[in-house]
């Protein structure tokens, strides 16, 4: 079978920046409201998230910046304008295993959570192996073809969400939000940490900013692609903590899928409302697995000229599984997703921000 090309092989500031809330709103939204909880008191873990959101905008500029200087270049190629090529080499392939880690990560998280709630007698190696083809197929298209199957589902993902928020409204107690203000700055500062991590993934835009028709538009969609989660990571939480009180969200593991179970929609037209947001939170957990799975292919064939795309995907889809497969309790993948995060700090912050610094000392950009 042979790969679609899409006959515009650009995109604009539109599909960066619903790429950027896709590749965001991943897991966190499950998991979020518990972590931020566990870290703060009462309802005050909005501030954490605040806090955690500027930290990502500020960053997020930063990628924007690095990008708006290079036109139509790989990230190993800009990389290896500003520092040397061997730097350049070892930064992409890094990216590579981030990603490729990545990738793994969300899909055991698929097939874990699939095999709680939906597929209980299904051998959780068999919903993770069937995730990773349908991935591979999108992935083995059209990076541009990626990028409009998340302008696709996220309105879909967005609508649903919000009218879960909306028909939960009842059950709401505002009295479950105080008091207010009562955690110290050192808490502050954990679930500060604690949501940062959920905001991982505007990083992506270093590898998607060569198919951009104004890269300098980059910064706008950024800003937007960031903001939209954190506004939904306000509201999730605040209700949660509303409906459960903080006690409550710390001991429920995943409290969006909660909140779902408890709503009633008038007239039964969904009587298990939590099994359409699940279907609906897996159609974000695909666009994340296949955006990831695209830029660390994307990252090997750019530094290895003579690996096609391929070839590429035929060695990098057991590997993804077998990471997949390597935890082999909670306590294992969630120390597996720590690894993971910290990589994501590295590569989401510390890099491009010398990257940029180095680029500016040197006036180093791509003439127009």
């Amino acid at each position: 079978m042979g790969i679609f090309n899409y006959a515009d092989e650009e995109i604009g500031q539109r599909e960066i920046t619903m790429t950027v809330a896709s590749m965001i709103i991943g897991l966190g939204v499950l998991t979020l409201p518990r972590l931020v909880a566990s870290e703060t008191m009462s309802s005050d873990g909005w501030i954490s998230i605040l806090v955690a959101g500027g930290i990502a905008l500020f960053f997020g500029w930063i990628v924007s910046k690095l990008c708006g200087r290079f036109k139509r270049m790989t990230f190993y190629e800009y990389t290896s304008l500003i520092v040397t090529k061997p730097v350049a080499y070892v930064l992409t392939l890094l990216q590579a295993v981030y990603f490729l880690m990545f990738c793994a990560y969300e899909m055991r998280a698929v097939a874990s959570i699939s095999k709680q709630y939906l597929f209980d007698r299904t051998p959780i190696e068999v919903i993770a192996l069937t995730f990773l083809l349908v991935v591979i197929v999108a992935v083995s298209g059209s990076r541009v073809g990626i990028i409009r199957l998340c302008v696709l589902f996220l309105p879909i993902v967005l609508f649903f969400v919000i009218v879960m928020l909306a028909f939960s409204v009842e059950l709401f107690e505002w009295e479950n939000l105080k008091p207010m203000f009562i955690t110290d700055g050192k808490h502050i500062y954990s679930g500060a940490r604690q949501v940062i991590y959920s905001m991982l993934g505007y990083e992506i835009v270093m590898f998607y900013s060569i198919l951009m028709r104004k890269p300098k538009e980059s910064t706008k969609a950024i800003i937007i692609g960031i903001s939209i989660p954190i506004l939904l990571y306000l509201i999730i939480f605040i209700i949660a903590i509303g409906i459960f009180t903080r006690e409550g969200t710390i001991n429920i593991m995943y409290p969006a899928i909660e909140i779902a179970k408890e709503i009633e929609i008038p007239g039964q037209f969904f009587e298990r409302f939590e099994s359409v947001l699940f279907i609906i939170w897996i159609m974000t957990l695909y666009n994340t697995s296949s955006i990831v799975m695209d830029v660390s292919v994307h990252c090997l064939t750019s530094a290895i000229k003579k690996l096609d795309k391929r070839t590429c995907l035929l060695i990098l889809s057991p590997i993804i599984f077998l990471i997949s497969m390597f935890p082999k309790d909670q306590v294992e993948y969630v120390y597996l997703g720590t690894i993971i995060s910290i990589m994501g700090i590295a590569f989401a912050a510390i890099i491009p921000t010398s990257l940029l610094i180095v680029a500016a000392i040197r006036g180093v950009q791509s003439s127009d």
